[in-house]
């Protein structure tokens, strides 16, 4: 044998060493799911409610636990002032407008709240100038037309340019099935949401702009020498109940966005379209009753914590970290945690560069087959080329080991 091809058959036994050895240094991935000791219990269908349509969601991960015609249109009433509170409070926080602001009272928005108008109103004069902070807790508390108006003029120009806002607002935050034409909720064609949706918003709204969603928990509010109790009876029944907003009209029936918080959990209860004011009421908290009775959120996994570190090629460093930028919950029925499964899918061949928060794989979530939850595992650093000779070295070993195969890593 030719010195030539010894060298190259000892360079070749080499590389395959050092690859081996390499791919023996990646540990494998964590288990998320230690086993509690807890049994698993029987969970009861949810409760008869009364109402078109309706909700119940976990607000940590968003999940739908209950649910009845979730994504059939239905008219909103006064509901629709949860997403005119959504615009008002992003404006806020981008500083177009100010808590402060005198805002001057036109009268599309004091005949709406007038005398002879099927609606609420918090009395405001024609002319007048209102503080904007007290036209939000007048809309909130009170469900005044009048203060929405105002707002919806103040902050867009008029009516119709905010509820173009609005629409705005809700294709990004995914409310597919939703169309306002107004801020208030008054009946007209084109305007309409879905017990879905409006759940989606009302998370939002807690989680985005927590100060402002407080003003919904406030039970009076007084403005013109006339003072006015929050709608929402609940407030009233139960102190762990601390929004969202109430809505009636002949069309939509009564309708009700409740949100309630209960040690680390929280639940939001959409019910839309009950036959009376206390059914919309007696329904919300049924709901919400049966969310903190039969179910549990878990956090899985920590933000930043690697989760897996797998073999990179052509890179400064052998490996890259990889994990989730936001803690992993996941909402289950009682007694089923211990059954649920996570995967990690990477693929077989990572090559530099990656650049932190890149997505490189996916973490999955099941339970009993059913998928879950899915959420990105990203790069938890920057990870830079190598130099030309380590690059050169992992080019000879990926030709010896092939790549591009797809790596399914088992979580359990």
């Amino acid at each position: 044998m030719s010195f030539f091809r010894r060298t190259l058959v000892s360079f070749a036994a080499a590389a395959l060493v050092a690859g081996s050895a390499i791919a023996q240094q990646v540990p494998p991935p964590p288990s998320p799911v230690p086993r509690p000791a807890a049994p698993e219990v029987p969970v009861p269908p949810p409760p008869d409610v009364d109402g078109k349509a309706w909700v119940l969601m976990d607000y940590a991960t968003g999940q739908i636990l209950a649910s009845k015609n979730a994504d059939e249109r239905v008219e909103p009433a006064s509901i629709t002032k949860i997403m005119t509170d959504y615009v008002i409070s992003a404006e806020l926080a981008n500083g177009r407008i100010h808590m402060t602001d005198p805002v001057t009272i036109s009268e599309h928005a004091w005949r709406a709240g007038g005398a002879g108008t099927d609606g609420s109103t918090s009395f405001l004069k024609l002319g007048s100038q209102v503080p904007l902070k007290d036209l939000l807790y007048g809309m909130i508390i009170q469900s005044g037309n009048d203060s929405a108006i105002a707002l919806a003029e103040h902050t867009a120009g008029s009516e119709e340019a905010f509820a173009g806002l609005m629409n705005a607002y809700a294709k990004q935050l995914g409310m597919v099935n939703t169309h306002y034409s107004n801020a208030s909720g008054y009946p007209v064609a084109d305007h309409y949401t879905t017990a879905h949706d409006v759940a989606i918003l009302s998370r939002a709204l807690i989680h985005n702009f927590p100060d402002d969603y407080a003003i919904s928990a406030i039970k009076q509010f007084e403005w013109n020498g006339i003072k006015q109790g929050n709608r929402n009876a609940l407030l009233w029944r139960d102190p762990s109940v601390d929004g969202i907003k109430t809505g009636h009209t002949a069309a939509a029936g009564y309708c009700l966005a409740a949100s309630a918080k209960r040690g680390d959990s929280r639940m939001i209860a959409i019910v839309m379209g009950a036959s009376t004011e206390k059914a919309r009421a007696d329904s919300a908290m049924a709901l919400l009753n049966y969310g903190f009775s039969f179910y549990e959120t878990h956090r899985l996994y920590e933000a930043g914590k690697p989760l897996a570190t797998p073999r990179l090629w052509k890179g400064q460093a052998d490996t890259l970290p990889l994990g989730v930028t936001d803690p992993v919950l996941v909402t289950v029925k009682r007694g089923q945690y211990d059954k649920l499964k996570a995967t990690m899918d990477i693929p077989a061949t990572l090559i530099a560069p990656f650049k932190k928060g890149q997505q490189v794989g996916t973490l999955r979530i099941t339970l009993d087959g059913q998928p879950v939850q899915s959420v990105p595992l990203v790069a938890l650093a920057d990870a830079p080329q190598g130099g030309f000779f380590s690059r050169l070295w992992d080019s000879i070993l990926l030709w010896f080991h092939g790549s591009g195969k797809k790596a399914d890593a088992d979580a359990k």
